[in-house]
């Protein structure tokens, strides 16, 4: 493929806070004969992006700069490589960069396998705001949990990038959803299909009852949540405790040898037919983009200020271009 120049990109050159972050230039990204370019429209901004700008993942991130930053996107192929079949030149799509960052610019080479058309009836930004967690929702409660019609759910971090999605696909899959969420998002989580809305700062783990299944998207006090599963109960996990990574480790493992319900913990890595899936539930209307608010390039300092904040509706984006 010829050389397409320069491209800009969001950086950083060191660990620290949201100041290290800039609006850098880099090559665009040559691909092989099994890859595809893709010219990014949106992509969002994730809790994984403050933990490896903060340096707290830092051993498997290492201490090679720059960095890039983000992992989802929304755009349309610019480029495709010899061997790729069944990919067309200017088609929207969808994806994630896998177990690698840097789609906070305006080009990424990606595998085939990691991307998949676009909701048809979504704006880059809005389908961005659904990509991750729509694909992790699906992955813990249909995959991990089994969730089944009728069952008990409770997602804690219910108003969240990840949360927000979850509650709509736990109605979707008929589960009775209950959520926990910040006091002012309260009518926001019942507007997405919650049944009940509680403030989780002021109702007691122990008030909760028991629950068929528990999606943990906080990291926090796992072992007290888990105490919540009824008999058969399962809890999947989505963001681990990088402030006390040990106890953390410590909870999950022995979970699965003492106790009621072990703890399910993963790392979505979605290949393009879950996207696909995940992309037919939005053009159908059954989830809908949860969009908080649209930052320009340059302002993805300020977006992973307001995330870190606490209180989101749904997920910060980024507009590449």
């Amino acid at each position: 493929m010829r050389d397409m120049g320069e491209m800009k990109a969001v950086l950083f050159d060191r660990y620290g806070p949201p100041e290290v972050l800039y609006v850098g230039r880099r090559p665009v990204p040559g691909i092989g004969p099994d890859e595809v370019l893709v010219r990014v429209r949106a992509a969002g901004v994730n809790g994984g992006d403050l933990h490896d700008r903060t340096g707290k993942v830092r051993l498997v991130t290492g201490r090679a700069f720059p960095k890039g930053c983000g992992i989802d996107f929304a755009g349309e192929v610019a480029g495709v490589g010899a061997s790729v079949r069944g990919v067309r030149e200017g088609r929207r799509v969808w994806g994630l960069l896998g177990r690698r960052t840097g789609s906070m610019a305006e080009y990424v080479a990606v595998s085939p396998r990691r991307i998949a058309p676009a909701p048809d009836n979504l704006t880059p930004e809005e389908a961005v705001s659904l990509l991750a967690g729509a694909t992790t929702a699906l992955t813990a409660l249909r995959d991990k949990a089994a969730l089944q019609p009728g069952e008990r759910l409770l997602v804690r971090g219910g108003s969240g990038g990840v949360g927000s999605v979850a509650v709509q696909v736990g109605r979707v899959l008929g589960a009775r959803v209950v959520a926990l969420a910040g006091g002012r998002n309260l009518d926001f989580v019942r507007g997405l299909g919650a049944e009940e809305a509680l403030d989780h700062r002021t109702t007691a783990l122990s008030a909760l009852g028991r629950f068929d299944v528990v999606l943990d998207t906080v990291g926090t006090e796992q072992a007290r949540v888990r105490r919540l599963l009824a008999p058969g109960g399962r809890m999947v996990a989505v963001a681990p405790d990088l402030d006390r990574p040990l106890a953390w480790l410590g909870t999950v493992l022995g979970s699965a040898v003492h106790g009621k319900g072990r703890i399910r913990f993963f790392s979505g890595n979605p290949d393009s037919a879950l996207l696909a899936e995940a992309a037919r539930l939005a053009e159908h209307g059954d989830i809908v983009p949860v969009v908080d608010t649209v930052h320009p390039l340059d302002g993805v300092a300020d977006a992973q200020r307001a995330l870190a904040a606490g209180g989101v509706r749904g997920k910060h984006v980024v507009r590449v271009r």
